[in-house]
């Protein structure tokens, strides 16, 4: 085990004078640890202890099979922290095992040494893949299979090529009782960040992609930062493709089924104990979209959910509201417009009327970004597909949605 502390992996090259049993290998391509200065002339003794070990190595390299079959690249990185090498490979192998079977380059492990072999390429993805998740590691997140794959999906991405996974798995929003809040795919990370950088911000995707869950988290942690003084939390009261009829109980009683998801977002990211004292007080305001109309609000970080639901009139009106010192972010599905009769939503023309305007950014999920049941992502393509098959060629029915023609419409907002 090397001396230094640190816990980075690091490839092993030669230094210092070659050893026997480099004379003897000089055809295979290998890592010796040799201290620099080191003496190039072996002691006898030293010469008996490295010729066990060198046919030990010269047995596994046999069975391992010749390292030129795929181009002959070779590399090895050493993991100097015992703990860290143990998250690398995973309870029982796990994490190595899924290594294998997503990474073309061979992987073989000996001690806290992790060697490479096959095509230059192959090679030099799988040791930055491993590099990633050390790094990812050390931010103090954990490995799991999900990073392990989200690691491998965003190195594969010529998209993602300059962004770093460990970067963007790493980034700590929100903590509550040991569970952290993170984003965990390149265009979430984009989300996040947009979110810090725009004055109003658009995410739209399908379900399940984490736009309101974030926007949420970001709003919580804004609020705990006093960057805000309170939080809005908003969507339209529309039903979902069904009547629901006459709802019993008081006006409360009748709109908190429409606004249920974002207590429970709420219940995830604060103290269970703590949401009616800060709802009582104000800090915390959870209402129907139509109890926005005639308010101005400051020093506030607002949130539209659903708002794929909203009319043309009704979006205007809800973004002109803004106050100063506020934040707004609007989140929804341009594919699941619930509004009867047909009626054009106004998140599939927003983008049309606002694309210029500065300090206004759209963020754009896709089912790539779905963080629910992996069947979640395979179901949003699968209609994604029926819906091209069935309206005509388009690459992305969020794009379709959002590249209509802007409808005309009148001036309702106060």
């Amino acid at each position: 085990m090397p001396d230094s502390p640190s816990a980075a992996a690091r490839s092993d090259l030669p230094s210092g004078g070659p050893s026997a049993s480099d004379l003897d290998d000089a055809a295979t391509t290998g890592t010796r640890n040799i201290a620099p200065g080191a003496n190039p002339v072996p002691s006898a003794a030293q010469l008996s202890a490295r010729s066990a070990a060198d046919r030990v190595a010269a047995d596994s390299r046999r069975a391992d099979g010749p390292s030129s079959a795929r181009g002959g690249a070779e590399s090895t990185l050493v993991v100097a922290d015992e703990r860290q090498m143990v998250g690398l490979l995973g309870s029982r192998d796990m994490l190595l095992r899924l290594l294998e079977e997503n990474l073309a380059a061979d992987i073989h492990v000996r001690g806290n040494r992790v060697t490479l072999r096959g095509s230059a390429g192959e090679v030099a993805f799988a040791e930055r893949t491993i590099r990633e998740l050390l790094a990812l590691q050390e931010s103090g997140s954990m490995i799991t299979p999900d990073a392990v794959r989200r690691t491998i999906g965003m190195l594969a991405d010529p998209a993602g090529a300059a962004d770093s996974p460990s970067q963007v798995l790493g980034l700590n929003i929100l903590s509550r009782r040991g569970r952290t809040i993170r984003p965990k795919t390149l265009n979430q990370k984009r989300y996040v960040d947009a979110i810090d950088q725009h004055t109003i911000v658009f995410g739209i995707g399908p379900a399940g992609t984490g736009k309101t869950y974030l926007a949420m988290a970001k709003a919580v942690q804004s609020l705990q930062a006093k960057q805000v003084n309170r939080i809005i939390l908003t969507r339209p009261a529309v039903e979902a493709g069904e009547r629901l009829g006459f709802l019993p109980g008081t006006l409360s009683d009748k709109i908190d089924p429409y606004l249920r998801p974002l207590y429970d977002a709420l219940h995830d990211m604060l103290d269970p104990e703590a949401i009616p004292r800060l709802m009582a007080a104000g800090t915390i305001e959870v209402a129907p979209l139509a109890y926005m109309r005639g308010r101005t609000l400051n020093d506030a970080f607002i949130i539209l959910d659903e708002a794929q639901n909203t009319t043309p009139e009704q979006m205007k009106m809800f973004l002109t509201r803004l106050g100063f010192g506020s934040k707004i972010v609007v989140t929804g599905d341009v594919t699941q417009v619930d509004l009867p009769g047909g009626q054009r939503s106004g998140l599939q023309v927003v983008r049309e009327i606002l694309d210029d305007v500065d300090d206004v950014n759209f963020s754009l999920l896709t089912s790539a970004d779905v963080v629910r049941h992996r069947l979640v992502g395979h179901i949003v393509d699968a209609y994604a597909r029926w819906d091209a098959i069935n309206t005509g060629p388009a690459p992305d029915r969020q794009e379709r949605h959002l590249a209509r023609p802007r409808p005309a419409h009148r001036d309702t907002g106060r």
